[in-house]
């Protein structure tokens, strides 16, 4: 629904390394699609995974490097929803009360997939989500470096992108080594405690590599505003990711659409009560710190 939702829209979708659905099948939806990858920790499973996403016909990978060492996402915790998934009362419960959520998602996706797998972490099928193996594909990563990433810009013909980058210092690290684009990103806030925001980094990023190469950036954008704020502090393009999750499982693509509207109208809104005529116009000078 994601993906074609955006191929209708005009807007690239980056597909996660670590969705349940085949990659493949998502480029046959959008063929236009960029694809998200967590490194496998081993060599030669890096360049099966890098084949596998050229052969499927994806003009633009995605590395991110910002999952060295396994979070404590106590959030999850919380919802009783873990890696293995494990079968709880309270996840029992949410079931039975929202059965629309049940029908509608889990029992779904058990008819017409079976027991969902990771099926994008390497170049063979993941392990099921209920699988004790599971967290064999989400192991800790901290032995790769900058070796790596040459190894795949040597054997990847298509663009090049980095996420994950938080320093200036890194982004002149990933330009030197031939990154066509960084994406500023916290992982949602989702890794680091005390982490900033990417858009309080963002501005001396910009200033660092921006004339270098293409500077992105997610996270915590809602608003058609906070789109603005980060085209005015340096970014040349902005992903947004829980606002068209929330859309696709409150409305389905319908609903996937209608946020994008919503988006579009918002940035094209206060762009005209800012009296600016173009995003080329939507510059530093917007901005005011209080």
């Amino acid at each position: 629904m994601l993906a074609t939702a955006a191929a209708e829209t005009g807007i690239p979708m980056v597909m996660s390394g670590s969705s349940l659905i085949r990659l493949e099948e998502v480029a046959k939806a959008a063929p236009q699609s960029w694809f998200q990858a967590y490194l496998p920790g081993e060599p030669n499973r890096i360049d099966a995974l890098v084949d596998r996403v050229a052969a499927a016909g994806y003009q633009t990978l995605l590395l991110t490097v910002d999952t060295a060492a396994l979070a404590n996402r106590e959030n999850n915790i919380r919802a009783g929803f873990s890696t293995p998934l494990r079968p709880n009362a309270r996840l029992a419960w949410h079931g039975i009360s929202h059965p629309a959520r049940s029908i509608g998602t889990f029992a779904r996706t058990l008819l017409f997939h079976g027991i969902p797998h990771f099926e994008n972490s390497y170049a063979t099928r993941g392990a099921p989500v209920v699988s004790a193996n599971v967290m064999r594909d989400f192991g800790k990563r901290d032995h790769l470096n900058w070796s790596h990433f040459q190894r795949i810009r040597d054997r990847w013909h298509g663009r090049l992108i980095i996420k994950g980058i938080m320093h200036e210092e890194d982004a002149a690290i990933a330009v030197g080594h031939g990154a066509d684009g960084i994406v500023v990103s916290n992982h949602g806030g989702r890794q680091l405690d005390g982490t900033l925001s990417p858009l309080k980094v963002l501005p001396s990023i910009a200033d660092h590599v921006g004339t270098e190469t293409v500077v992105m950036l997610d996270g915590g954008i809602r608003r058609g505003t906070d789109i603005i704020k980060a085209l005015a502090l340096g970014a040349k393009f902005i992903f947004v990711g829980r606002p068209f999750l929330y859309a696709a499982a409150v409305g389905g693509q319908p609903g996937v659409l209608m946020a994008a509207d919503i988006l579009k109208t918002e940035l094209h809104r206060n762009m005209a009560l800012l009296g600016v005529n173009s995003i080329e116009e939507i510059t530093s000078d917007l901005i005011a710190e209080v």
